[in-house]
């Protein structure tokens, strides 16, 4: 079974392909990915390679665990399996976020029947 590596420290300038090929010097790599920010598009830093020889894998770690690379130093160790997380909390109400939602303004509405927002603390039926 392939060998899969965490890298950290993976320089911003690298590209997937680049990250690949400097691990391709030692053995032949079944794949090679750099983590991305879904939000940002950027890199994270850190990525993964997986060997098609565990003995490939094992001289990676020995021959790029703590070189430089770009002018950082990079960290390549045996990546661990991802670990079982606690469930995500639910604190109620709904899923609107933001200062209460509703018509507008940060007063998000009025039970009343008001229009919402800064109304100067009158709630229904008003000049409005």
């Amino acid at each position: 079974m392939a060998k899969r590596l965490f890298v950290g420290g993976i320089p911003w300038s690298l590209t997937d392909a680049t990250f690949a090929d400097l691990f391709a010097k030692i053995g032949k790599v079944t794949s090679a990915k750099i983590i991305i920010d879904k939000f940002t598009q950027k890199s994270k830093g850190f990525g993964f390679v997986e060997y098609e020889v565990d003995a490939d894998a094992d001289k990676a770690i020995k021959e790029l665990n703590d070189t430089e690379v770009d002018g950082r130093k990079i960290v390549v160790q045996e990546a661990r399996p991802l670990e079982e997380r606690a469930p995500r909390r639910d604190f109620g109400g709904d899923s609107r976020g933001g200062y209460g939602g509703g018509r507008g303004g940060f007063g998000g509405g009025d039970r009343r029947g008001g229009r919402g927002g800064f109304s100067g603390g009158r709630g229904g039926g008003g000049r409005w």
